[in-house]
């Protein structure tokens, strides 16, 4: 079994020129709600003046429908989102921080010491019950830094397991890893860390993005996160693609015999709406509907 997490309505709208209205994307994720996903991250309560689509933050976790089993995440970057978050009913608070230092400095306005040292501070304020994940960003590579050392994402893996944190997504902001490379820092940090759920979110910039699940898998890591149609990319990672498609990993791994859990028509379904909404083209299932059967 392969969990995936759906991102699109926070990762993948989040660049997008026009405002997309509430009560359409409230209906949006709804849908995508029935697809058979069992987390979707809906949004993020960020400074509306750095991502002005999601700004509705509040509003849409409000009015979006409960599903059983379906967990709703939003994106925190710090305290004065965290309260907000909480109050709106968000069922998982999703942390982030850069394995680069110059990204997190122009990501989150600050040294990565200290986007550390506030994740520490909000999980202390965290009531127990709440469910919470952390997301470290350009894990394989960085536009102002280039190459990562592995040792640079195992210090901060030590110390968000230190403050607490037992699920952790890697994430290949760029779009530059290698299926080596994931095979590499997978293994040993599941190795290092047998106690955390580790999963991967790779954007598809050099056309890697699926050849690096493959080595995710091999691995051991079977939670991935993907993006309806594609859609997606780092506001502070130039030259950053969108996300891997779900509609892509969904069909390799149905031909594979691995099991998600996700209805692929009424996914289908979904991305062709989301795409005349975002007028983001086609979606990716729709050439290999017709022609990789």
């Amino acid at each position: 079994m392969v969990r995936l997490v759906e991102v699109a309505p926070r990762d993948g709208w989040q660049n997008l020129t026009d405002f997309i209205p509430t009560e359409t994307k409230i209906e949006l994720i709804n849908e995508l709600g029935s697809c058979g996903f069992k987390e979707i991250e809906v949004s993020s309560f960020v400074n509306p003046k750095a991502i002005p689509q999601l700004r509705d933050a509040a509003a849409v976790f409000a009015a979006i429908r409960s599903v059983p089993s379906l967990v709703t995440a939003a994106l925190i970057p710090n305290r004065r989102g965290l309260d907000p978050a909480l109050a709106a009913g968000v069922g998982k608070i999703v942390f982030f921080i850069s394995a680069s230092d110059t990204h997190n400095r122009k990501n989150l306005g600050c040294p990565q010491s200290k986007t550390l040292a506030e994740i520490e501070m909000m999980l202390k304020n965290l009531p127990v019950a709440t469910r919470r994940r952390v997301s470290i960003s350009n894990v394989f590579g960085c536009p102002y830094e280039d190459e990562i050392h592995f040792s640079s994402v195992n210090f901060l893996v030590e110390n968000l397991v230190a403050a607490g944190l037992k699920e952790i997504t890697l994430c290949d902001t760029l779009g530059v890893a290698t299926p080596d490379q994931v095979y590499d820092f997978s293994g040993a940090l599941k190795n290092g860390f047998p106690e955390v759920d580790f999963g991967l979110h790779l954007h598809d910039s050099c056309g890697r993005a699926l050849a690096c699940v493959m080595a995710g898998l091999q691995a051991g890591i079977d939670r991935y996160d993907t993006s309806a149609g594609g859609l997606g990319g780092c506001p502070y990672a130039p030259g950053a693609a969108g996300n891997l498609a779900t509609e892509d990993l969904l069909f390799t791994l149905d031909k594979m015999g691995i099991a998600t859990g996700i209805n692929s028509q009424a996914l289908l379904a979904y991305a062709r709406r989301q795409a005349l909404v975002t007028e983001s083209g086609s979606s990716h299932m729709l050439a290999f509907t017709d022609s990789c059967k």
